[in-house]
């Protein structure tokens, strides 16, 4: 045989092979389910998306939450920089188990590199959990966070599911109706849910099979791998949400308030502290006034209707209230506190302290032990009393404010917008003094 002939043909069957081989390598891998971004999801549910959008869960990142965004560069470092260890430890930082879930799922901190990771608590974050398995050991002792927490699915989990499954059956037996009437769906636009890519307004949206899971989705455990409880490097309790609501005895789920049903849709807004009409709901604050000769005898009632403490997550929350009196011009003639309640006034400061060995104030990722803690606790009633001089008071009023910061951290963190530094008032109570 003609050694050209050989020699050519050798040469075209790796040319062939070679580029089988490219061919093969530029192929996109399939795609991965936590790996899919909810703008995804918007083209068929719009509303919940733009419910979702404008949440926290959707600013949960280091890239998008500025409190959080200053504890993670101290601790961490870069949000947008891969191979990121927390500083102290040397481990993979375990905040992104709760606050970038997808980027935890793939041991990733460049959390610009994808935008399933940059959104954060993102619809297949929640929505591939499958079973809760708890955050702690028998010891008591903390083991799980976040992600951890949970055994996840590659079918989308949902408090209902598609149950198409007797429709199917039906289609293919001899029924006459072909199992027309079980009312499966009441709508006719394609559906990604039932198992196979669909076409929608000329977009190719991927198989997204759905099943029902209602023991977790409508729950507390959808919650609580991110909400139980947080501790420190130094084993102190942070976030204590979980702890709280167990202690209350409570049977509501945190879905009741927090995923309400509006106008058909559980609201995905996920309103929480960061609201200030959700936080008003959470006090019941007033103000009583009896005359007892030259003093007002002044009660301040608190009262915390809610299943977990008031206020509750990031222990930096907290919450305080002012009381004033007022002469006829409007003149403010006396209050409890001149400056912050918190030196002028503790009883009227409530918030969960952290501190150093020392028994001095703490950040908390440096804090060795828990401080005080005067929040109100589930379902307290708290009565203070103030006795106020009564000489000329024609109005005593009270004002109760929220604030996501202590006051320390608000001066520390001046550069925050002022929107996350400024306290919320969030009740008002007055009492007009009629002469006698």
């Amino acid at each position: 045989m003609n050694k050209r002939f050989v020699f050519g043909i050798g040469l075209l069957l790796c040319a062939l092979f070679g580029y089988s081989i490219l061919l093969t390598a530029s192929e996109p891998e399939p795609a991965k389910l936590h790996h899919v971004s909810s703008e995804v999801c918007a083209n068929c549910h719009a509303e919940i998306y733009r419910q979702w959008r404008g949440s926290m869960h959707a600013q949960s990142t280091a890239l998008s939450d500025p409190i959080h965004e200053v504890f993670y560069r101290q601790e961490v470092g870069d949000p947008r920089q891969e191979g990121m260890k927390h500083l102290q430890s040397g481990t993979f930082p375990i905040c992104l188990q709760c606050h970038a879930p997808n980027a935890a799922i793939d041991q990733t901190t460049k959390l610009d590199a994808h935008t399933a990771y940059s959104e954060g608590v993102n619809c297949v974050a929640c929505h591939t959990l499958a079973r809760f398995k708890g955050t702690q050991g028998d010891d008591g002792e903390l083991l799980r966070v976040g992600m951890q927490a949970y055994e996840r699915s590659e079918v989308l989990q949902g408090p209902l599911g598609m149950n198409n499954a007797l429709a199917d059956l039906l289609a293919s037996s001899d029924d006459l109706f072909g199992g027309a009437g079980l009312a499966v769906s009441d709508s006719q636009r394609p559906n990604p849910h039932l198992g196979a890519p669909v076409t929608l307004d000329g977009k190719t949206i991927p198989a997204l099979s759905m099943e029902g899971n209602p023991r977790l989705m409508k729950s507390s455990d959808i919650c609580m791998g991110c909400h139980d409880q947080r501790n420190n490097p130094h084993g102190v309790p942070l976030c204590q949400t979980g702890d709280e609501f167990r202690a209350s005895g409570s049977q509501v789920t945190c879905l009741s308030c927090h995923m309400p049903i509006n106008a058909g849709l559980a609201d995905h807004s996920m309103p929480g502290g960061h609201i200030p009409s959700m936080v008003a709901r959470g006090v019941l604050f007033d103000v009583d006034v009896e005359r007892a000769g030259d003093t007002l005898q002044t009660t301040v009632t608190l009262k915390n209707p809610l299943p977990h403490a008031m206020p509750t997550g990031a222990p930096f929350r907290n919450v305080y209230f002012k009381l004033m009196a007022y002469d006829s011009s409007g003149t403010l003639l006396w209050q409890n506190a001149e400056g912050h309640p918190s030196q002028d006034d503790p009883q009227a400061y409530l918030s969960y302290a952290l501190a150093d060995a020392d028994g001095q104030p703490a950040p908390p990722p440096t804090a060795t032990q828990p401080g005080d803690d005067t929040r109100l606790q589930p379902h307290e009633e708290r009565n203070l009393v103030y006795e106020i001089p009564a000489s000329g008071v024609v109005l005593v009023r009270g004002e109760l404010y929220y604030n996501l910061l202590w006051p320390s951290l608000v001066e520390r963190f001046s550069h925050l917008p002022k929107e996350l530094t400024d306290p919320m008032q969030i009740a008002v109570a007055e009492r007009l003094i009629t002469s006698e």
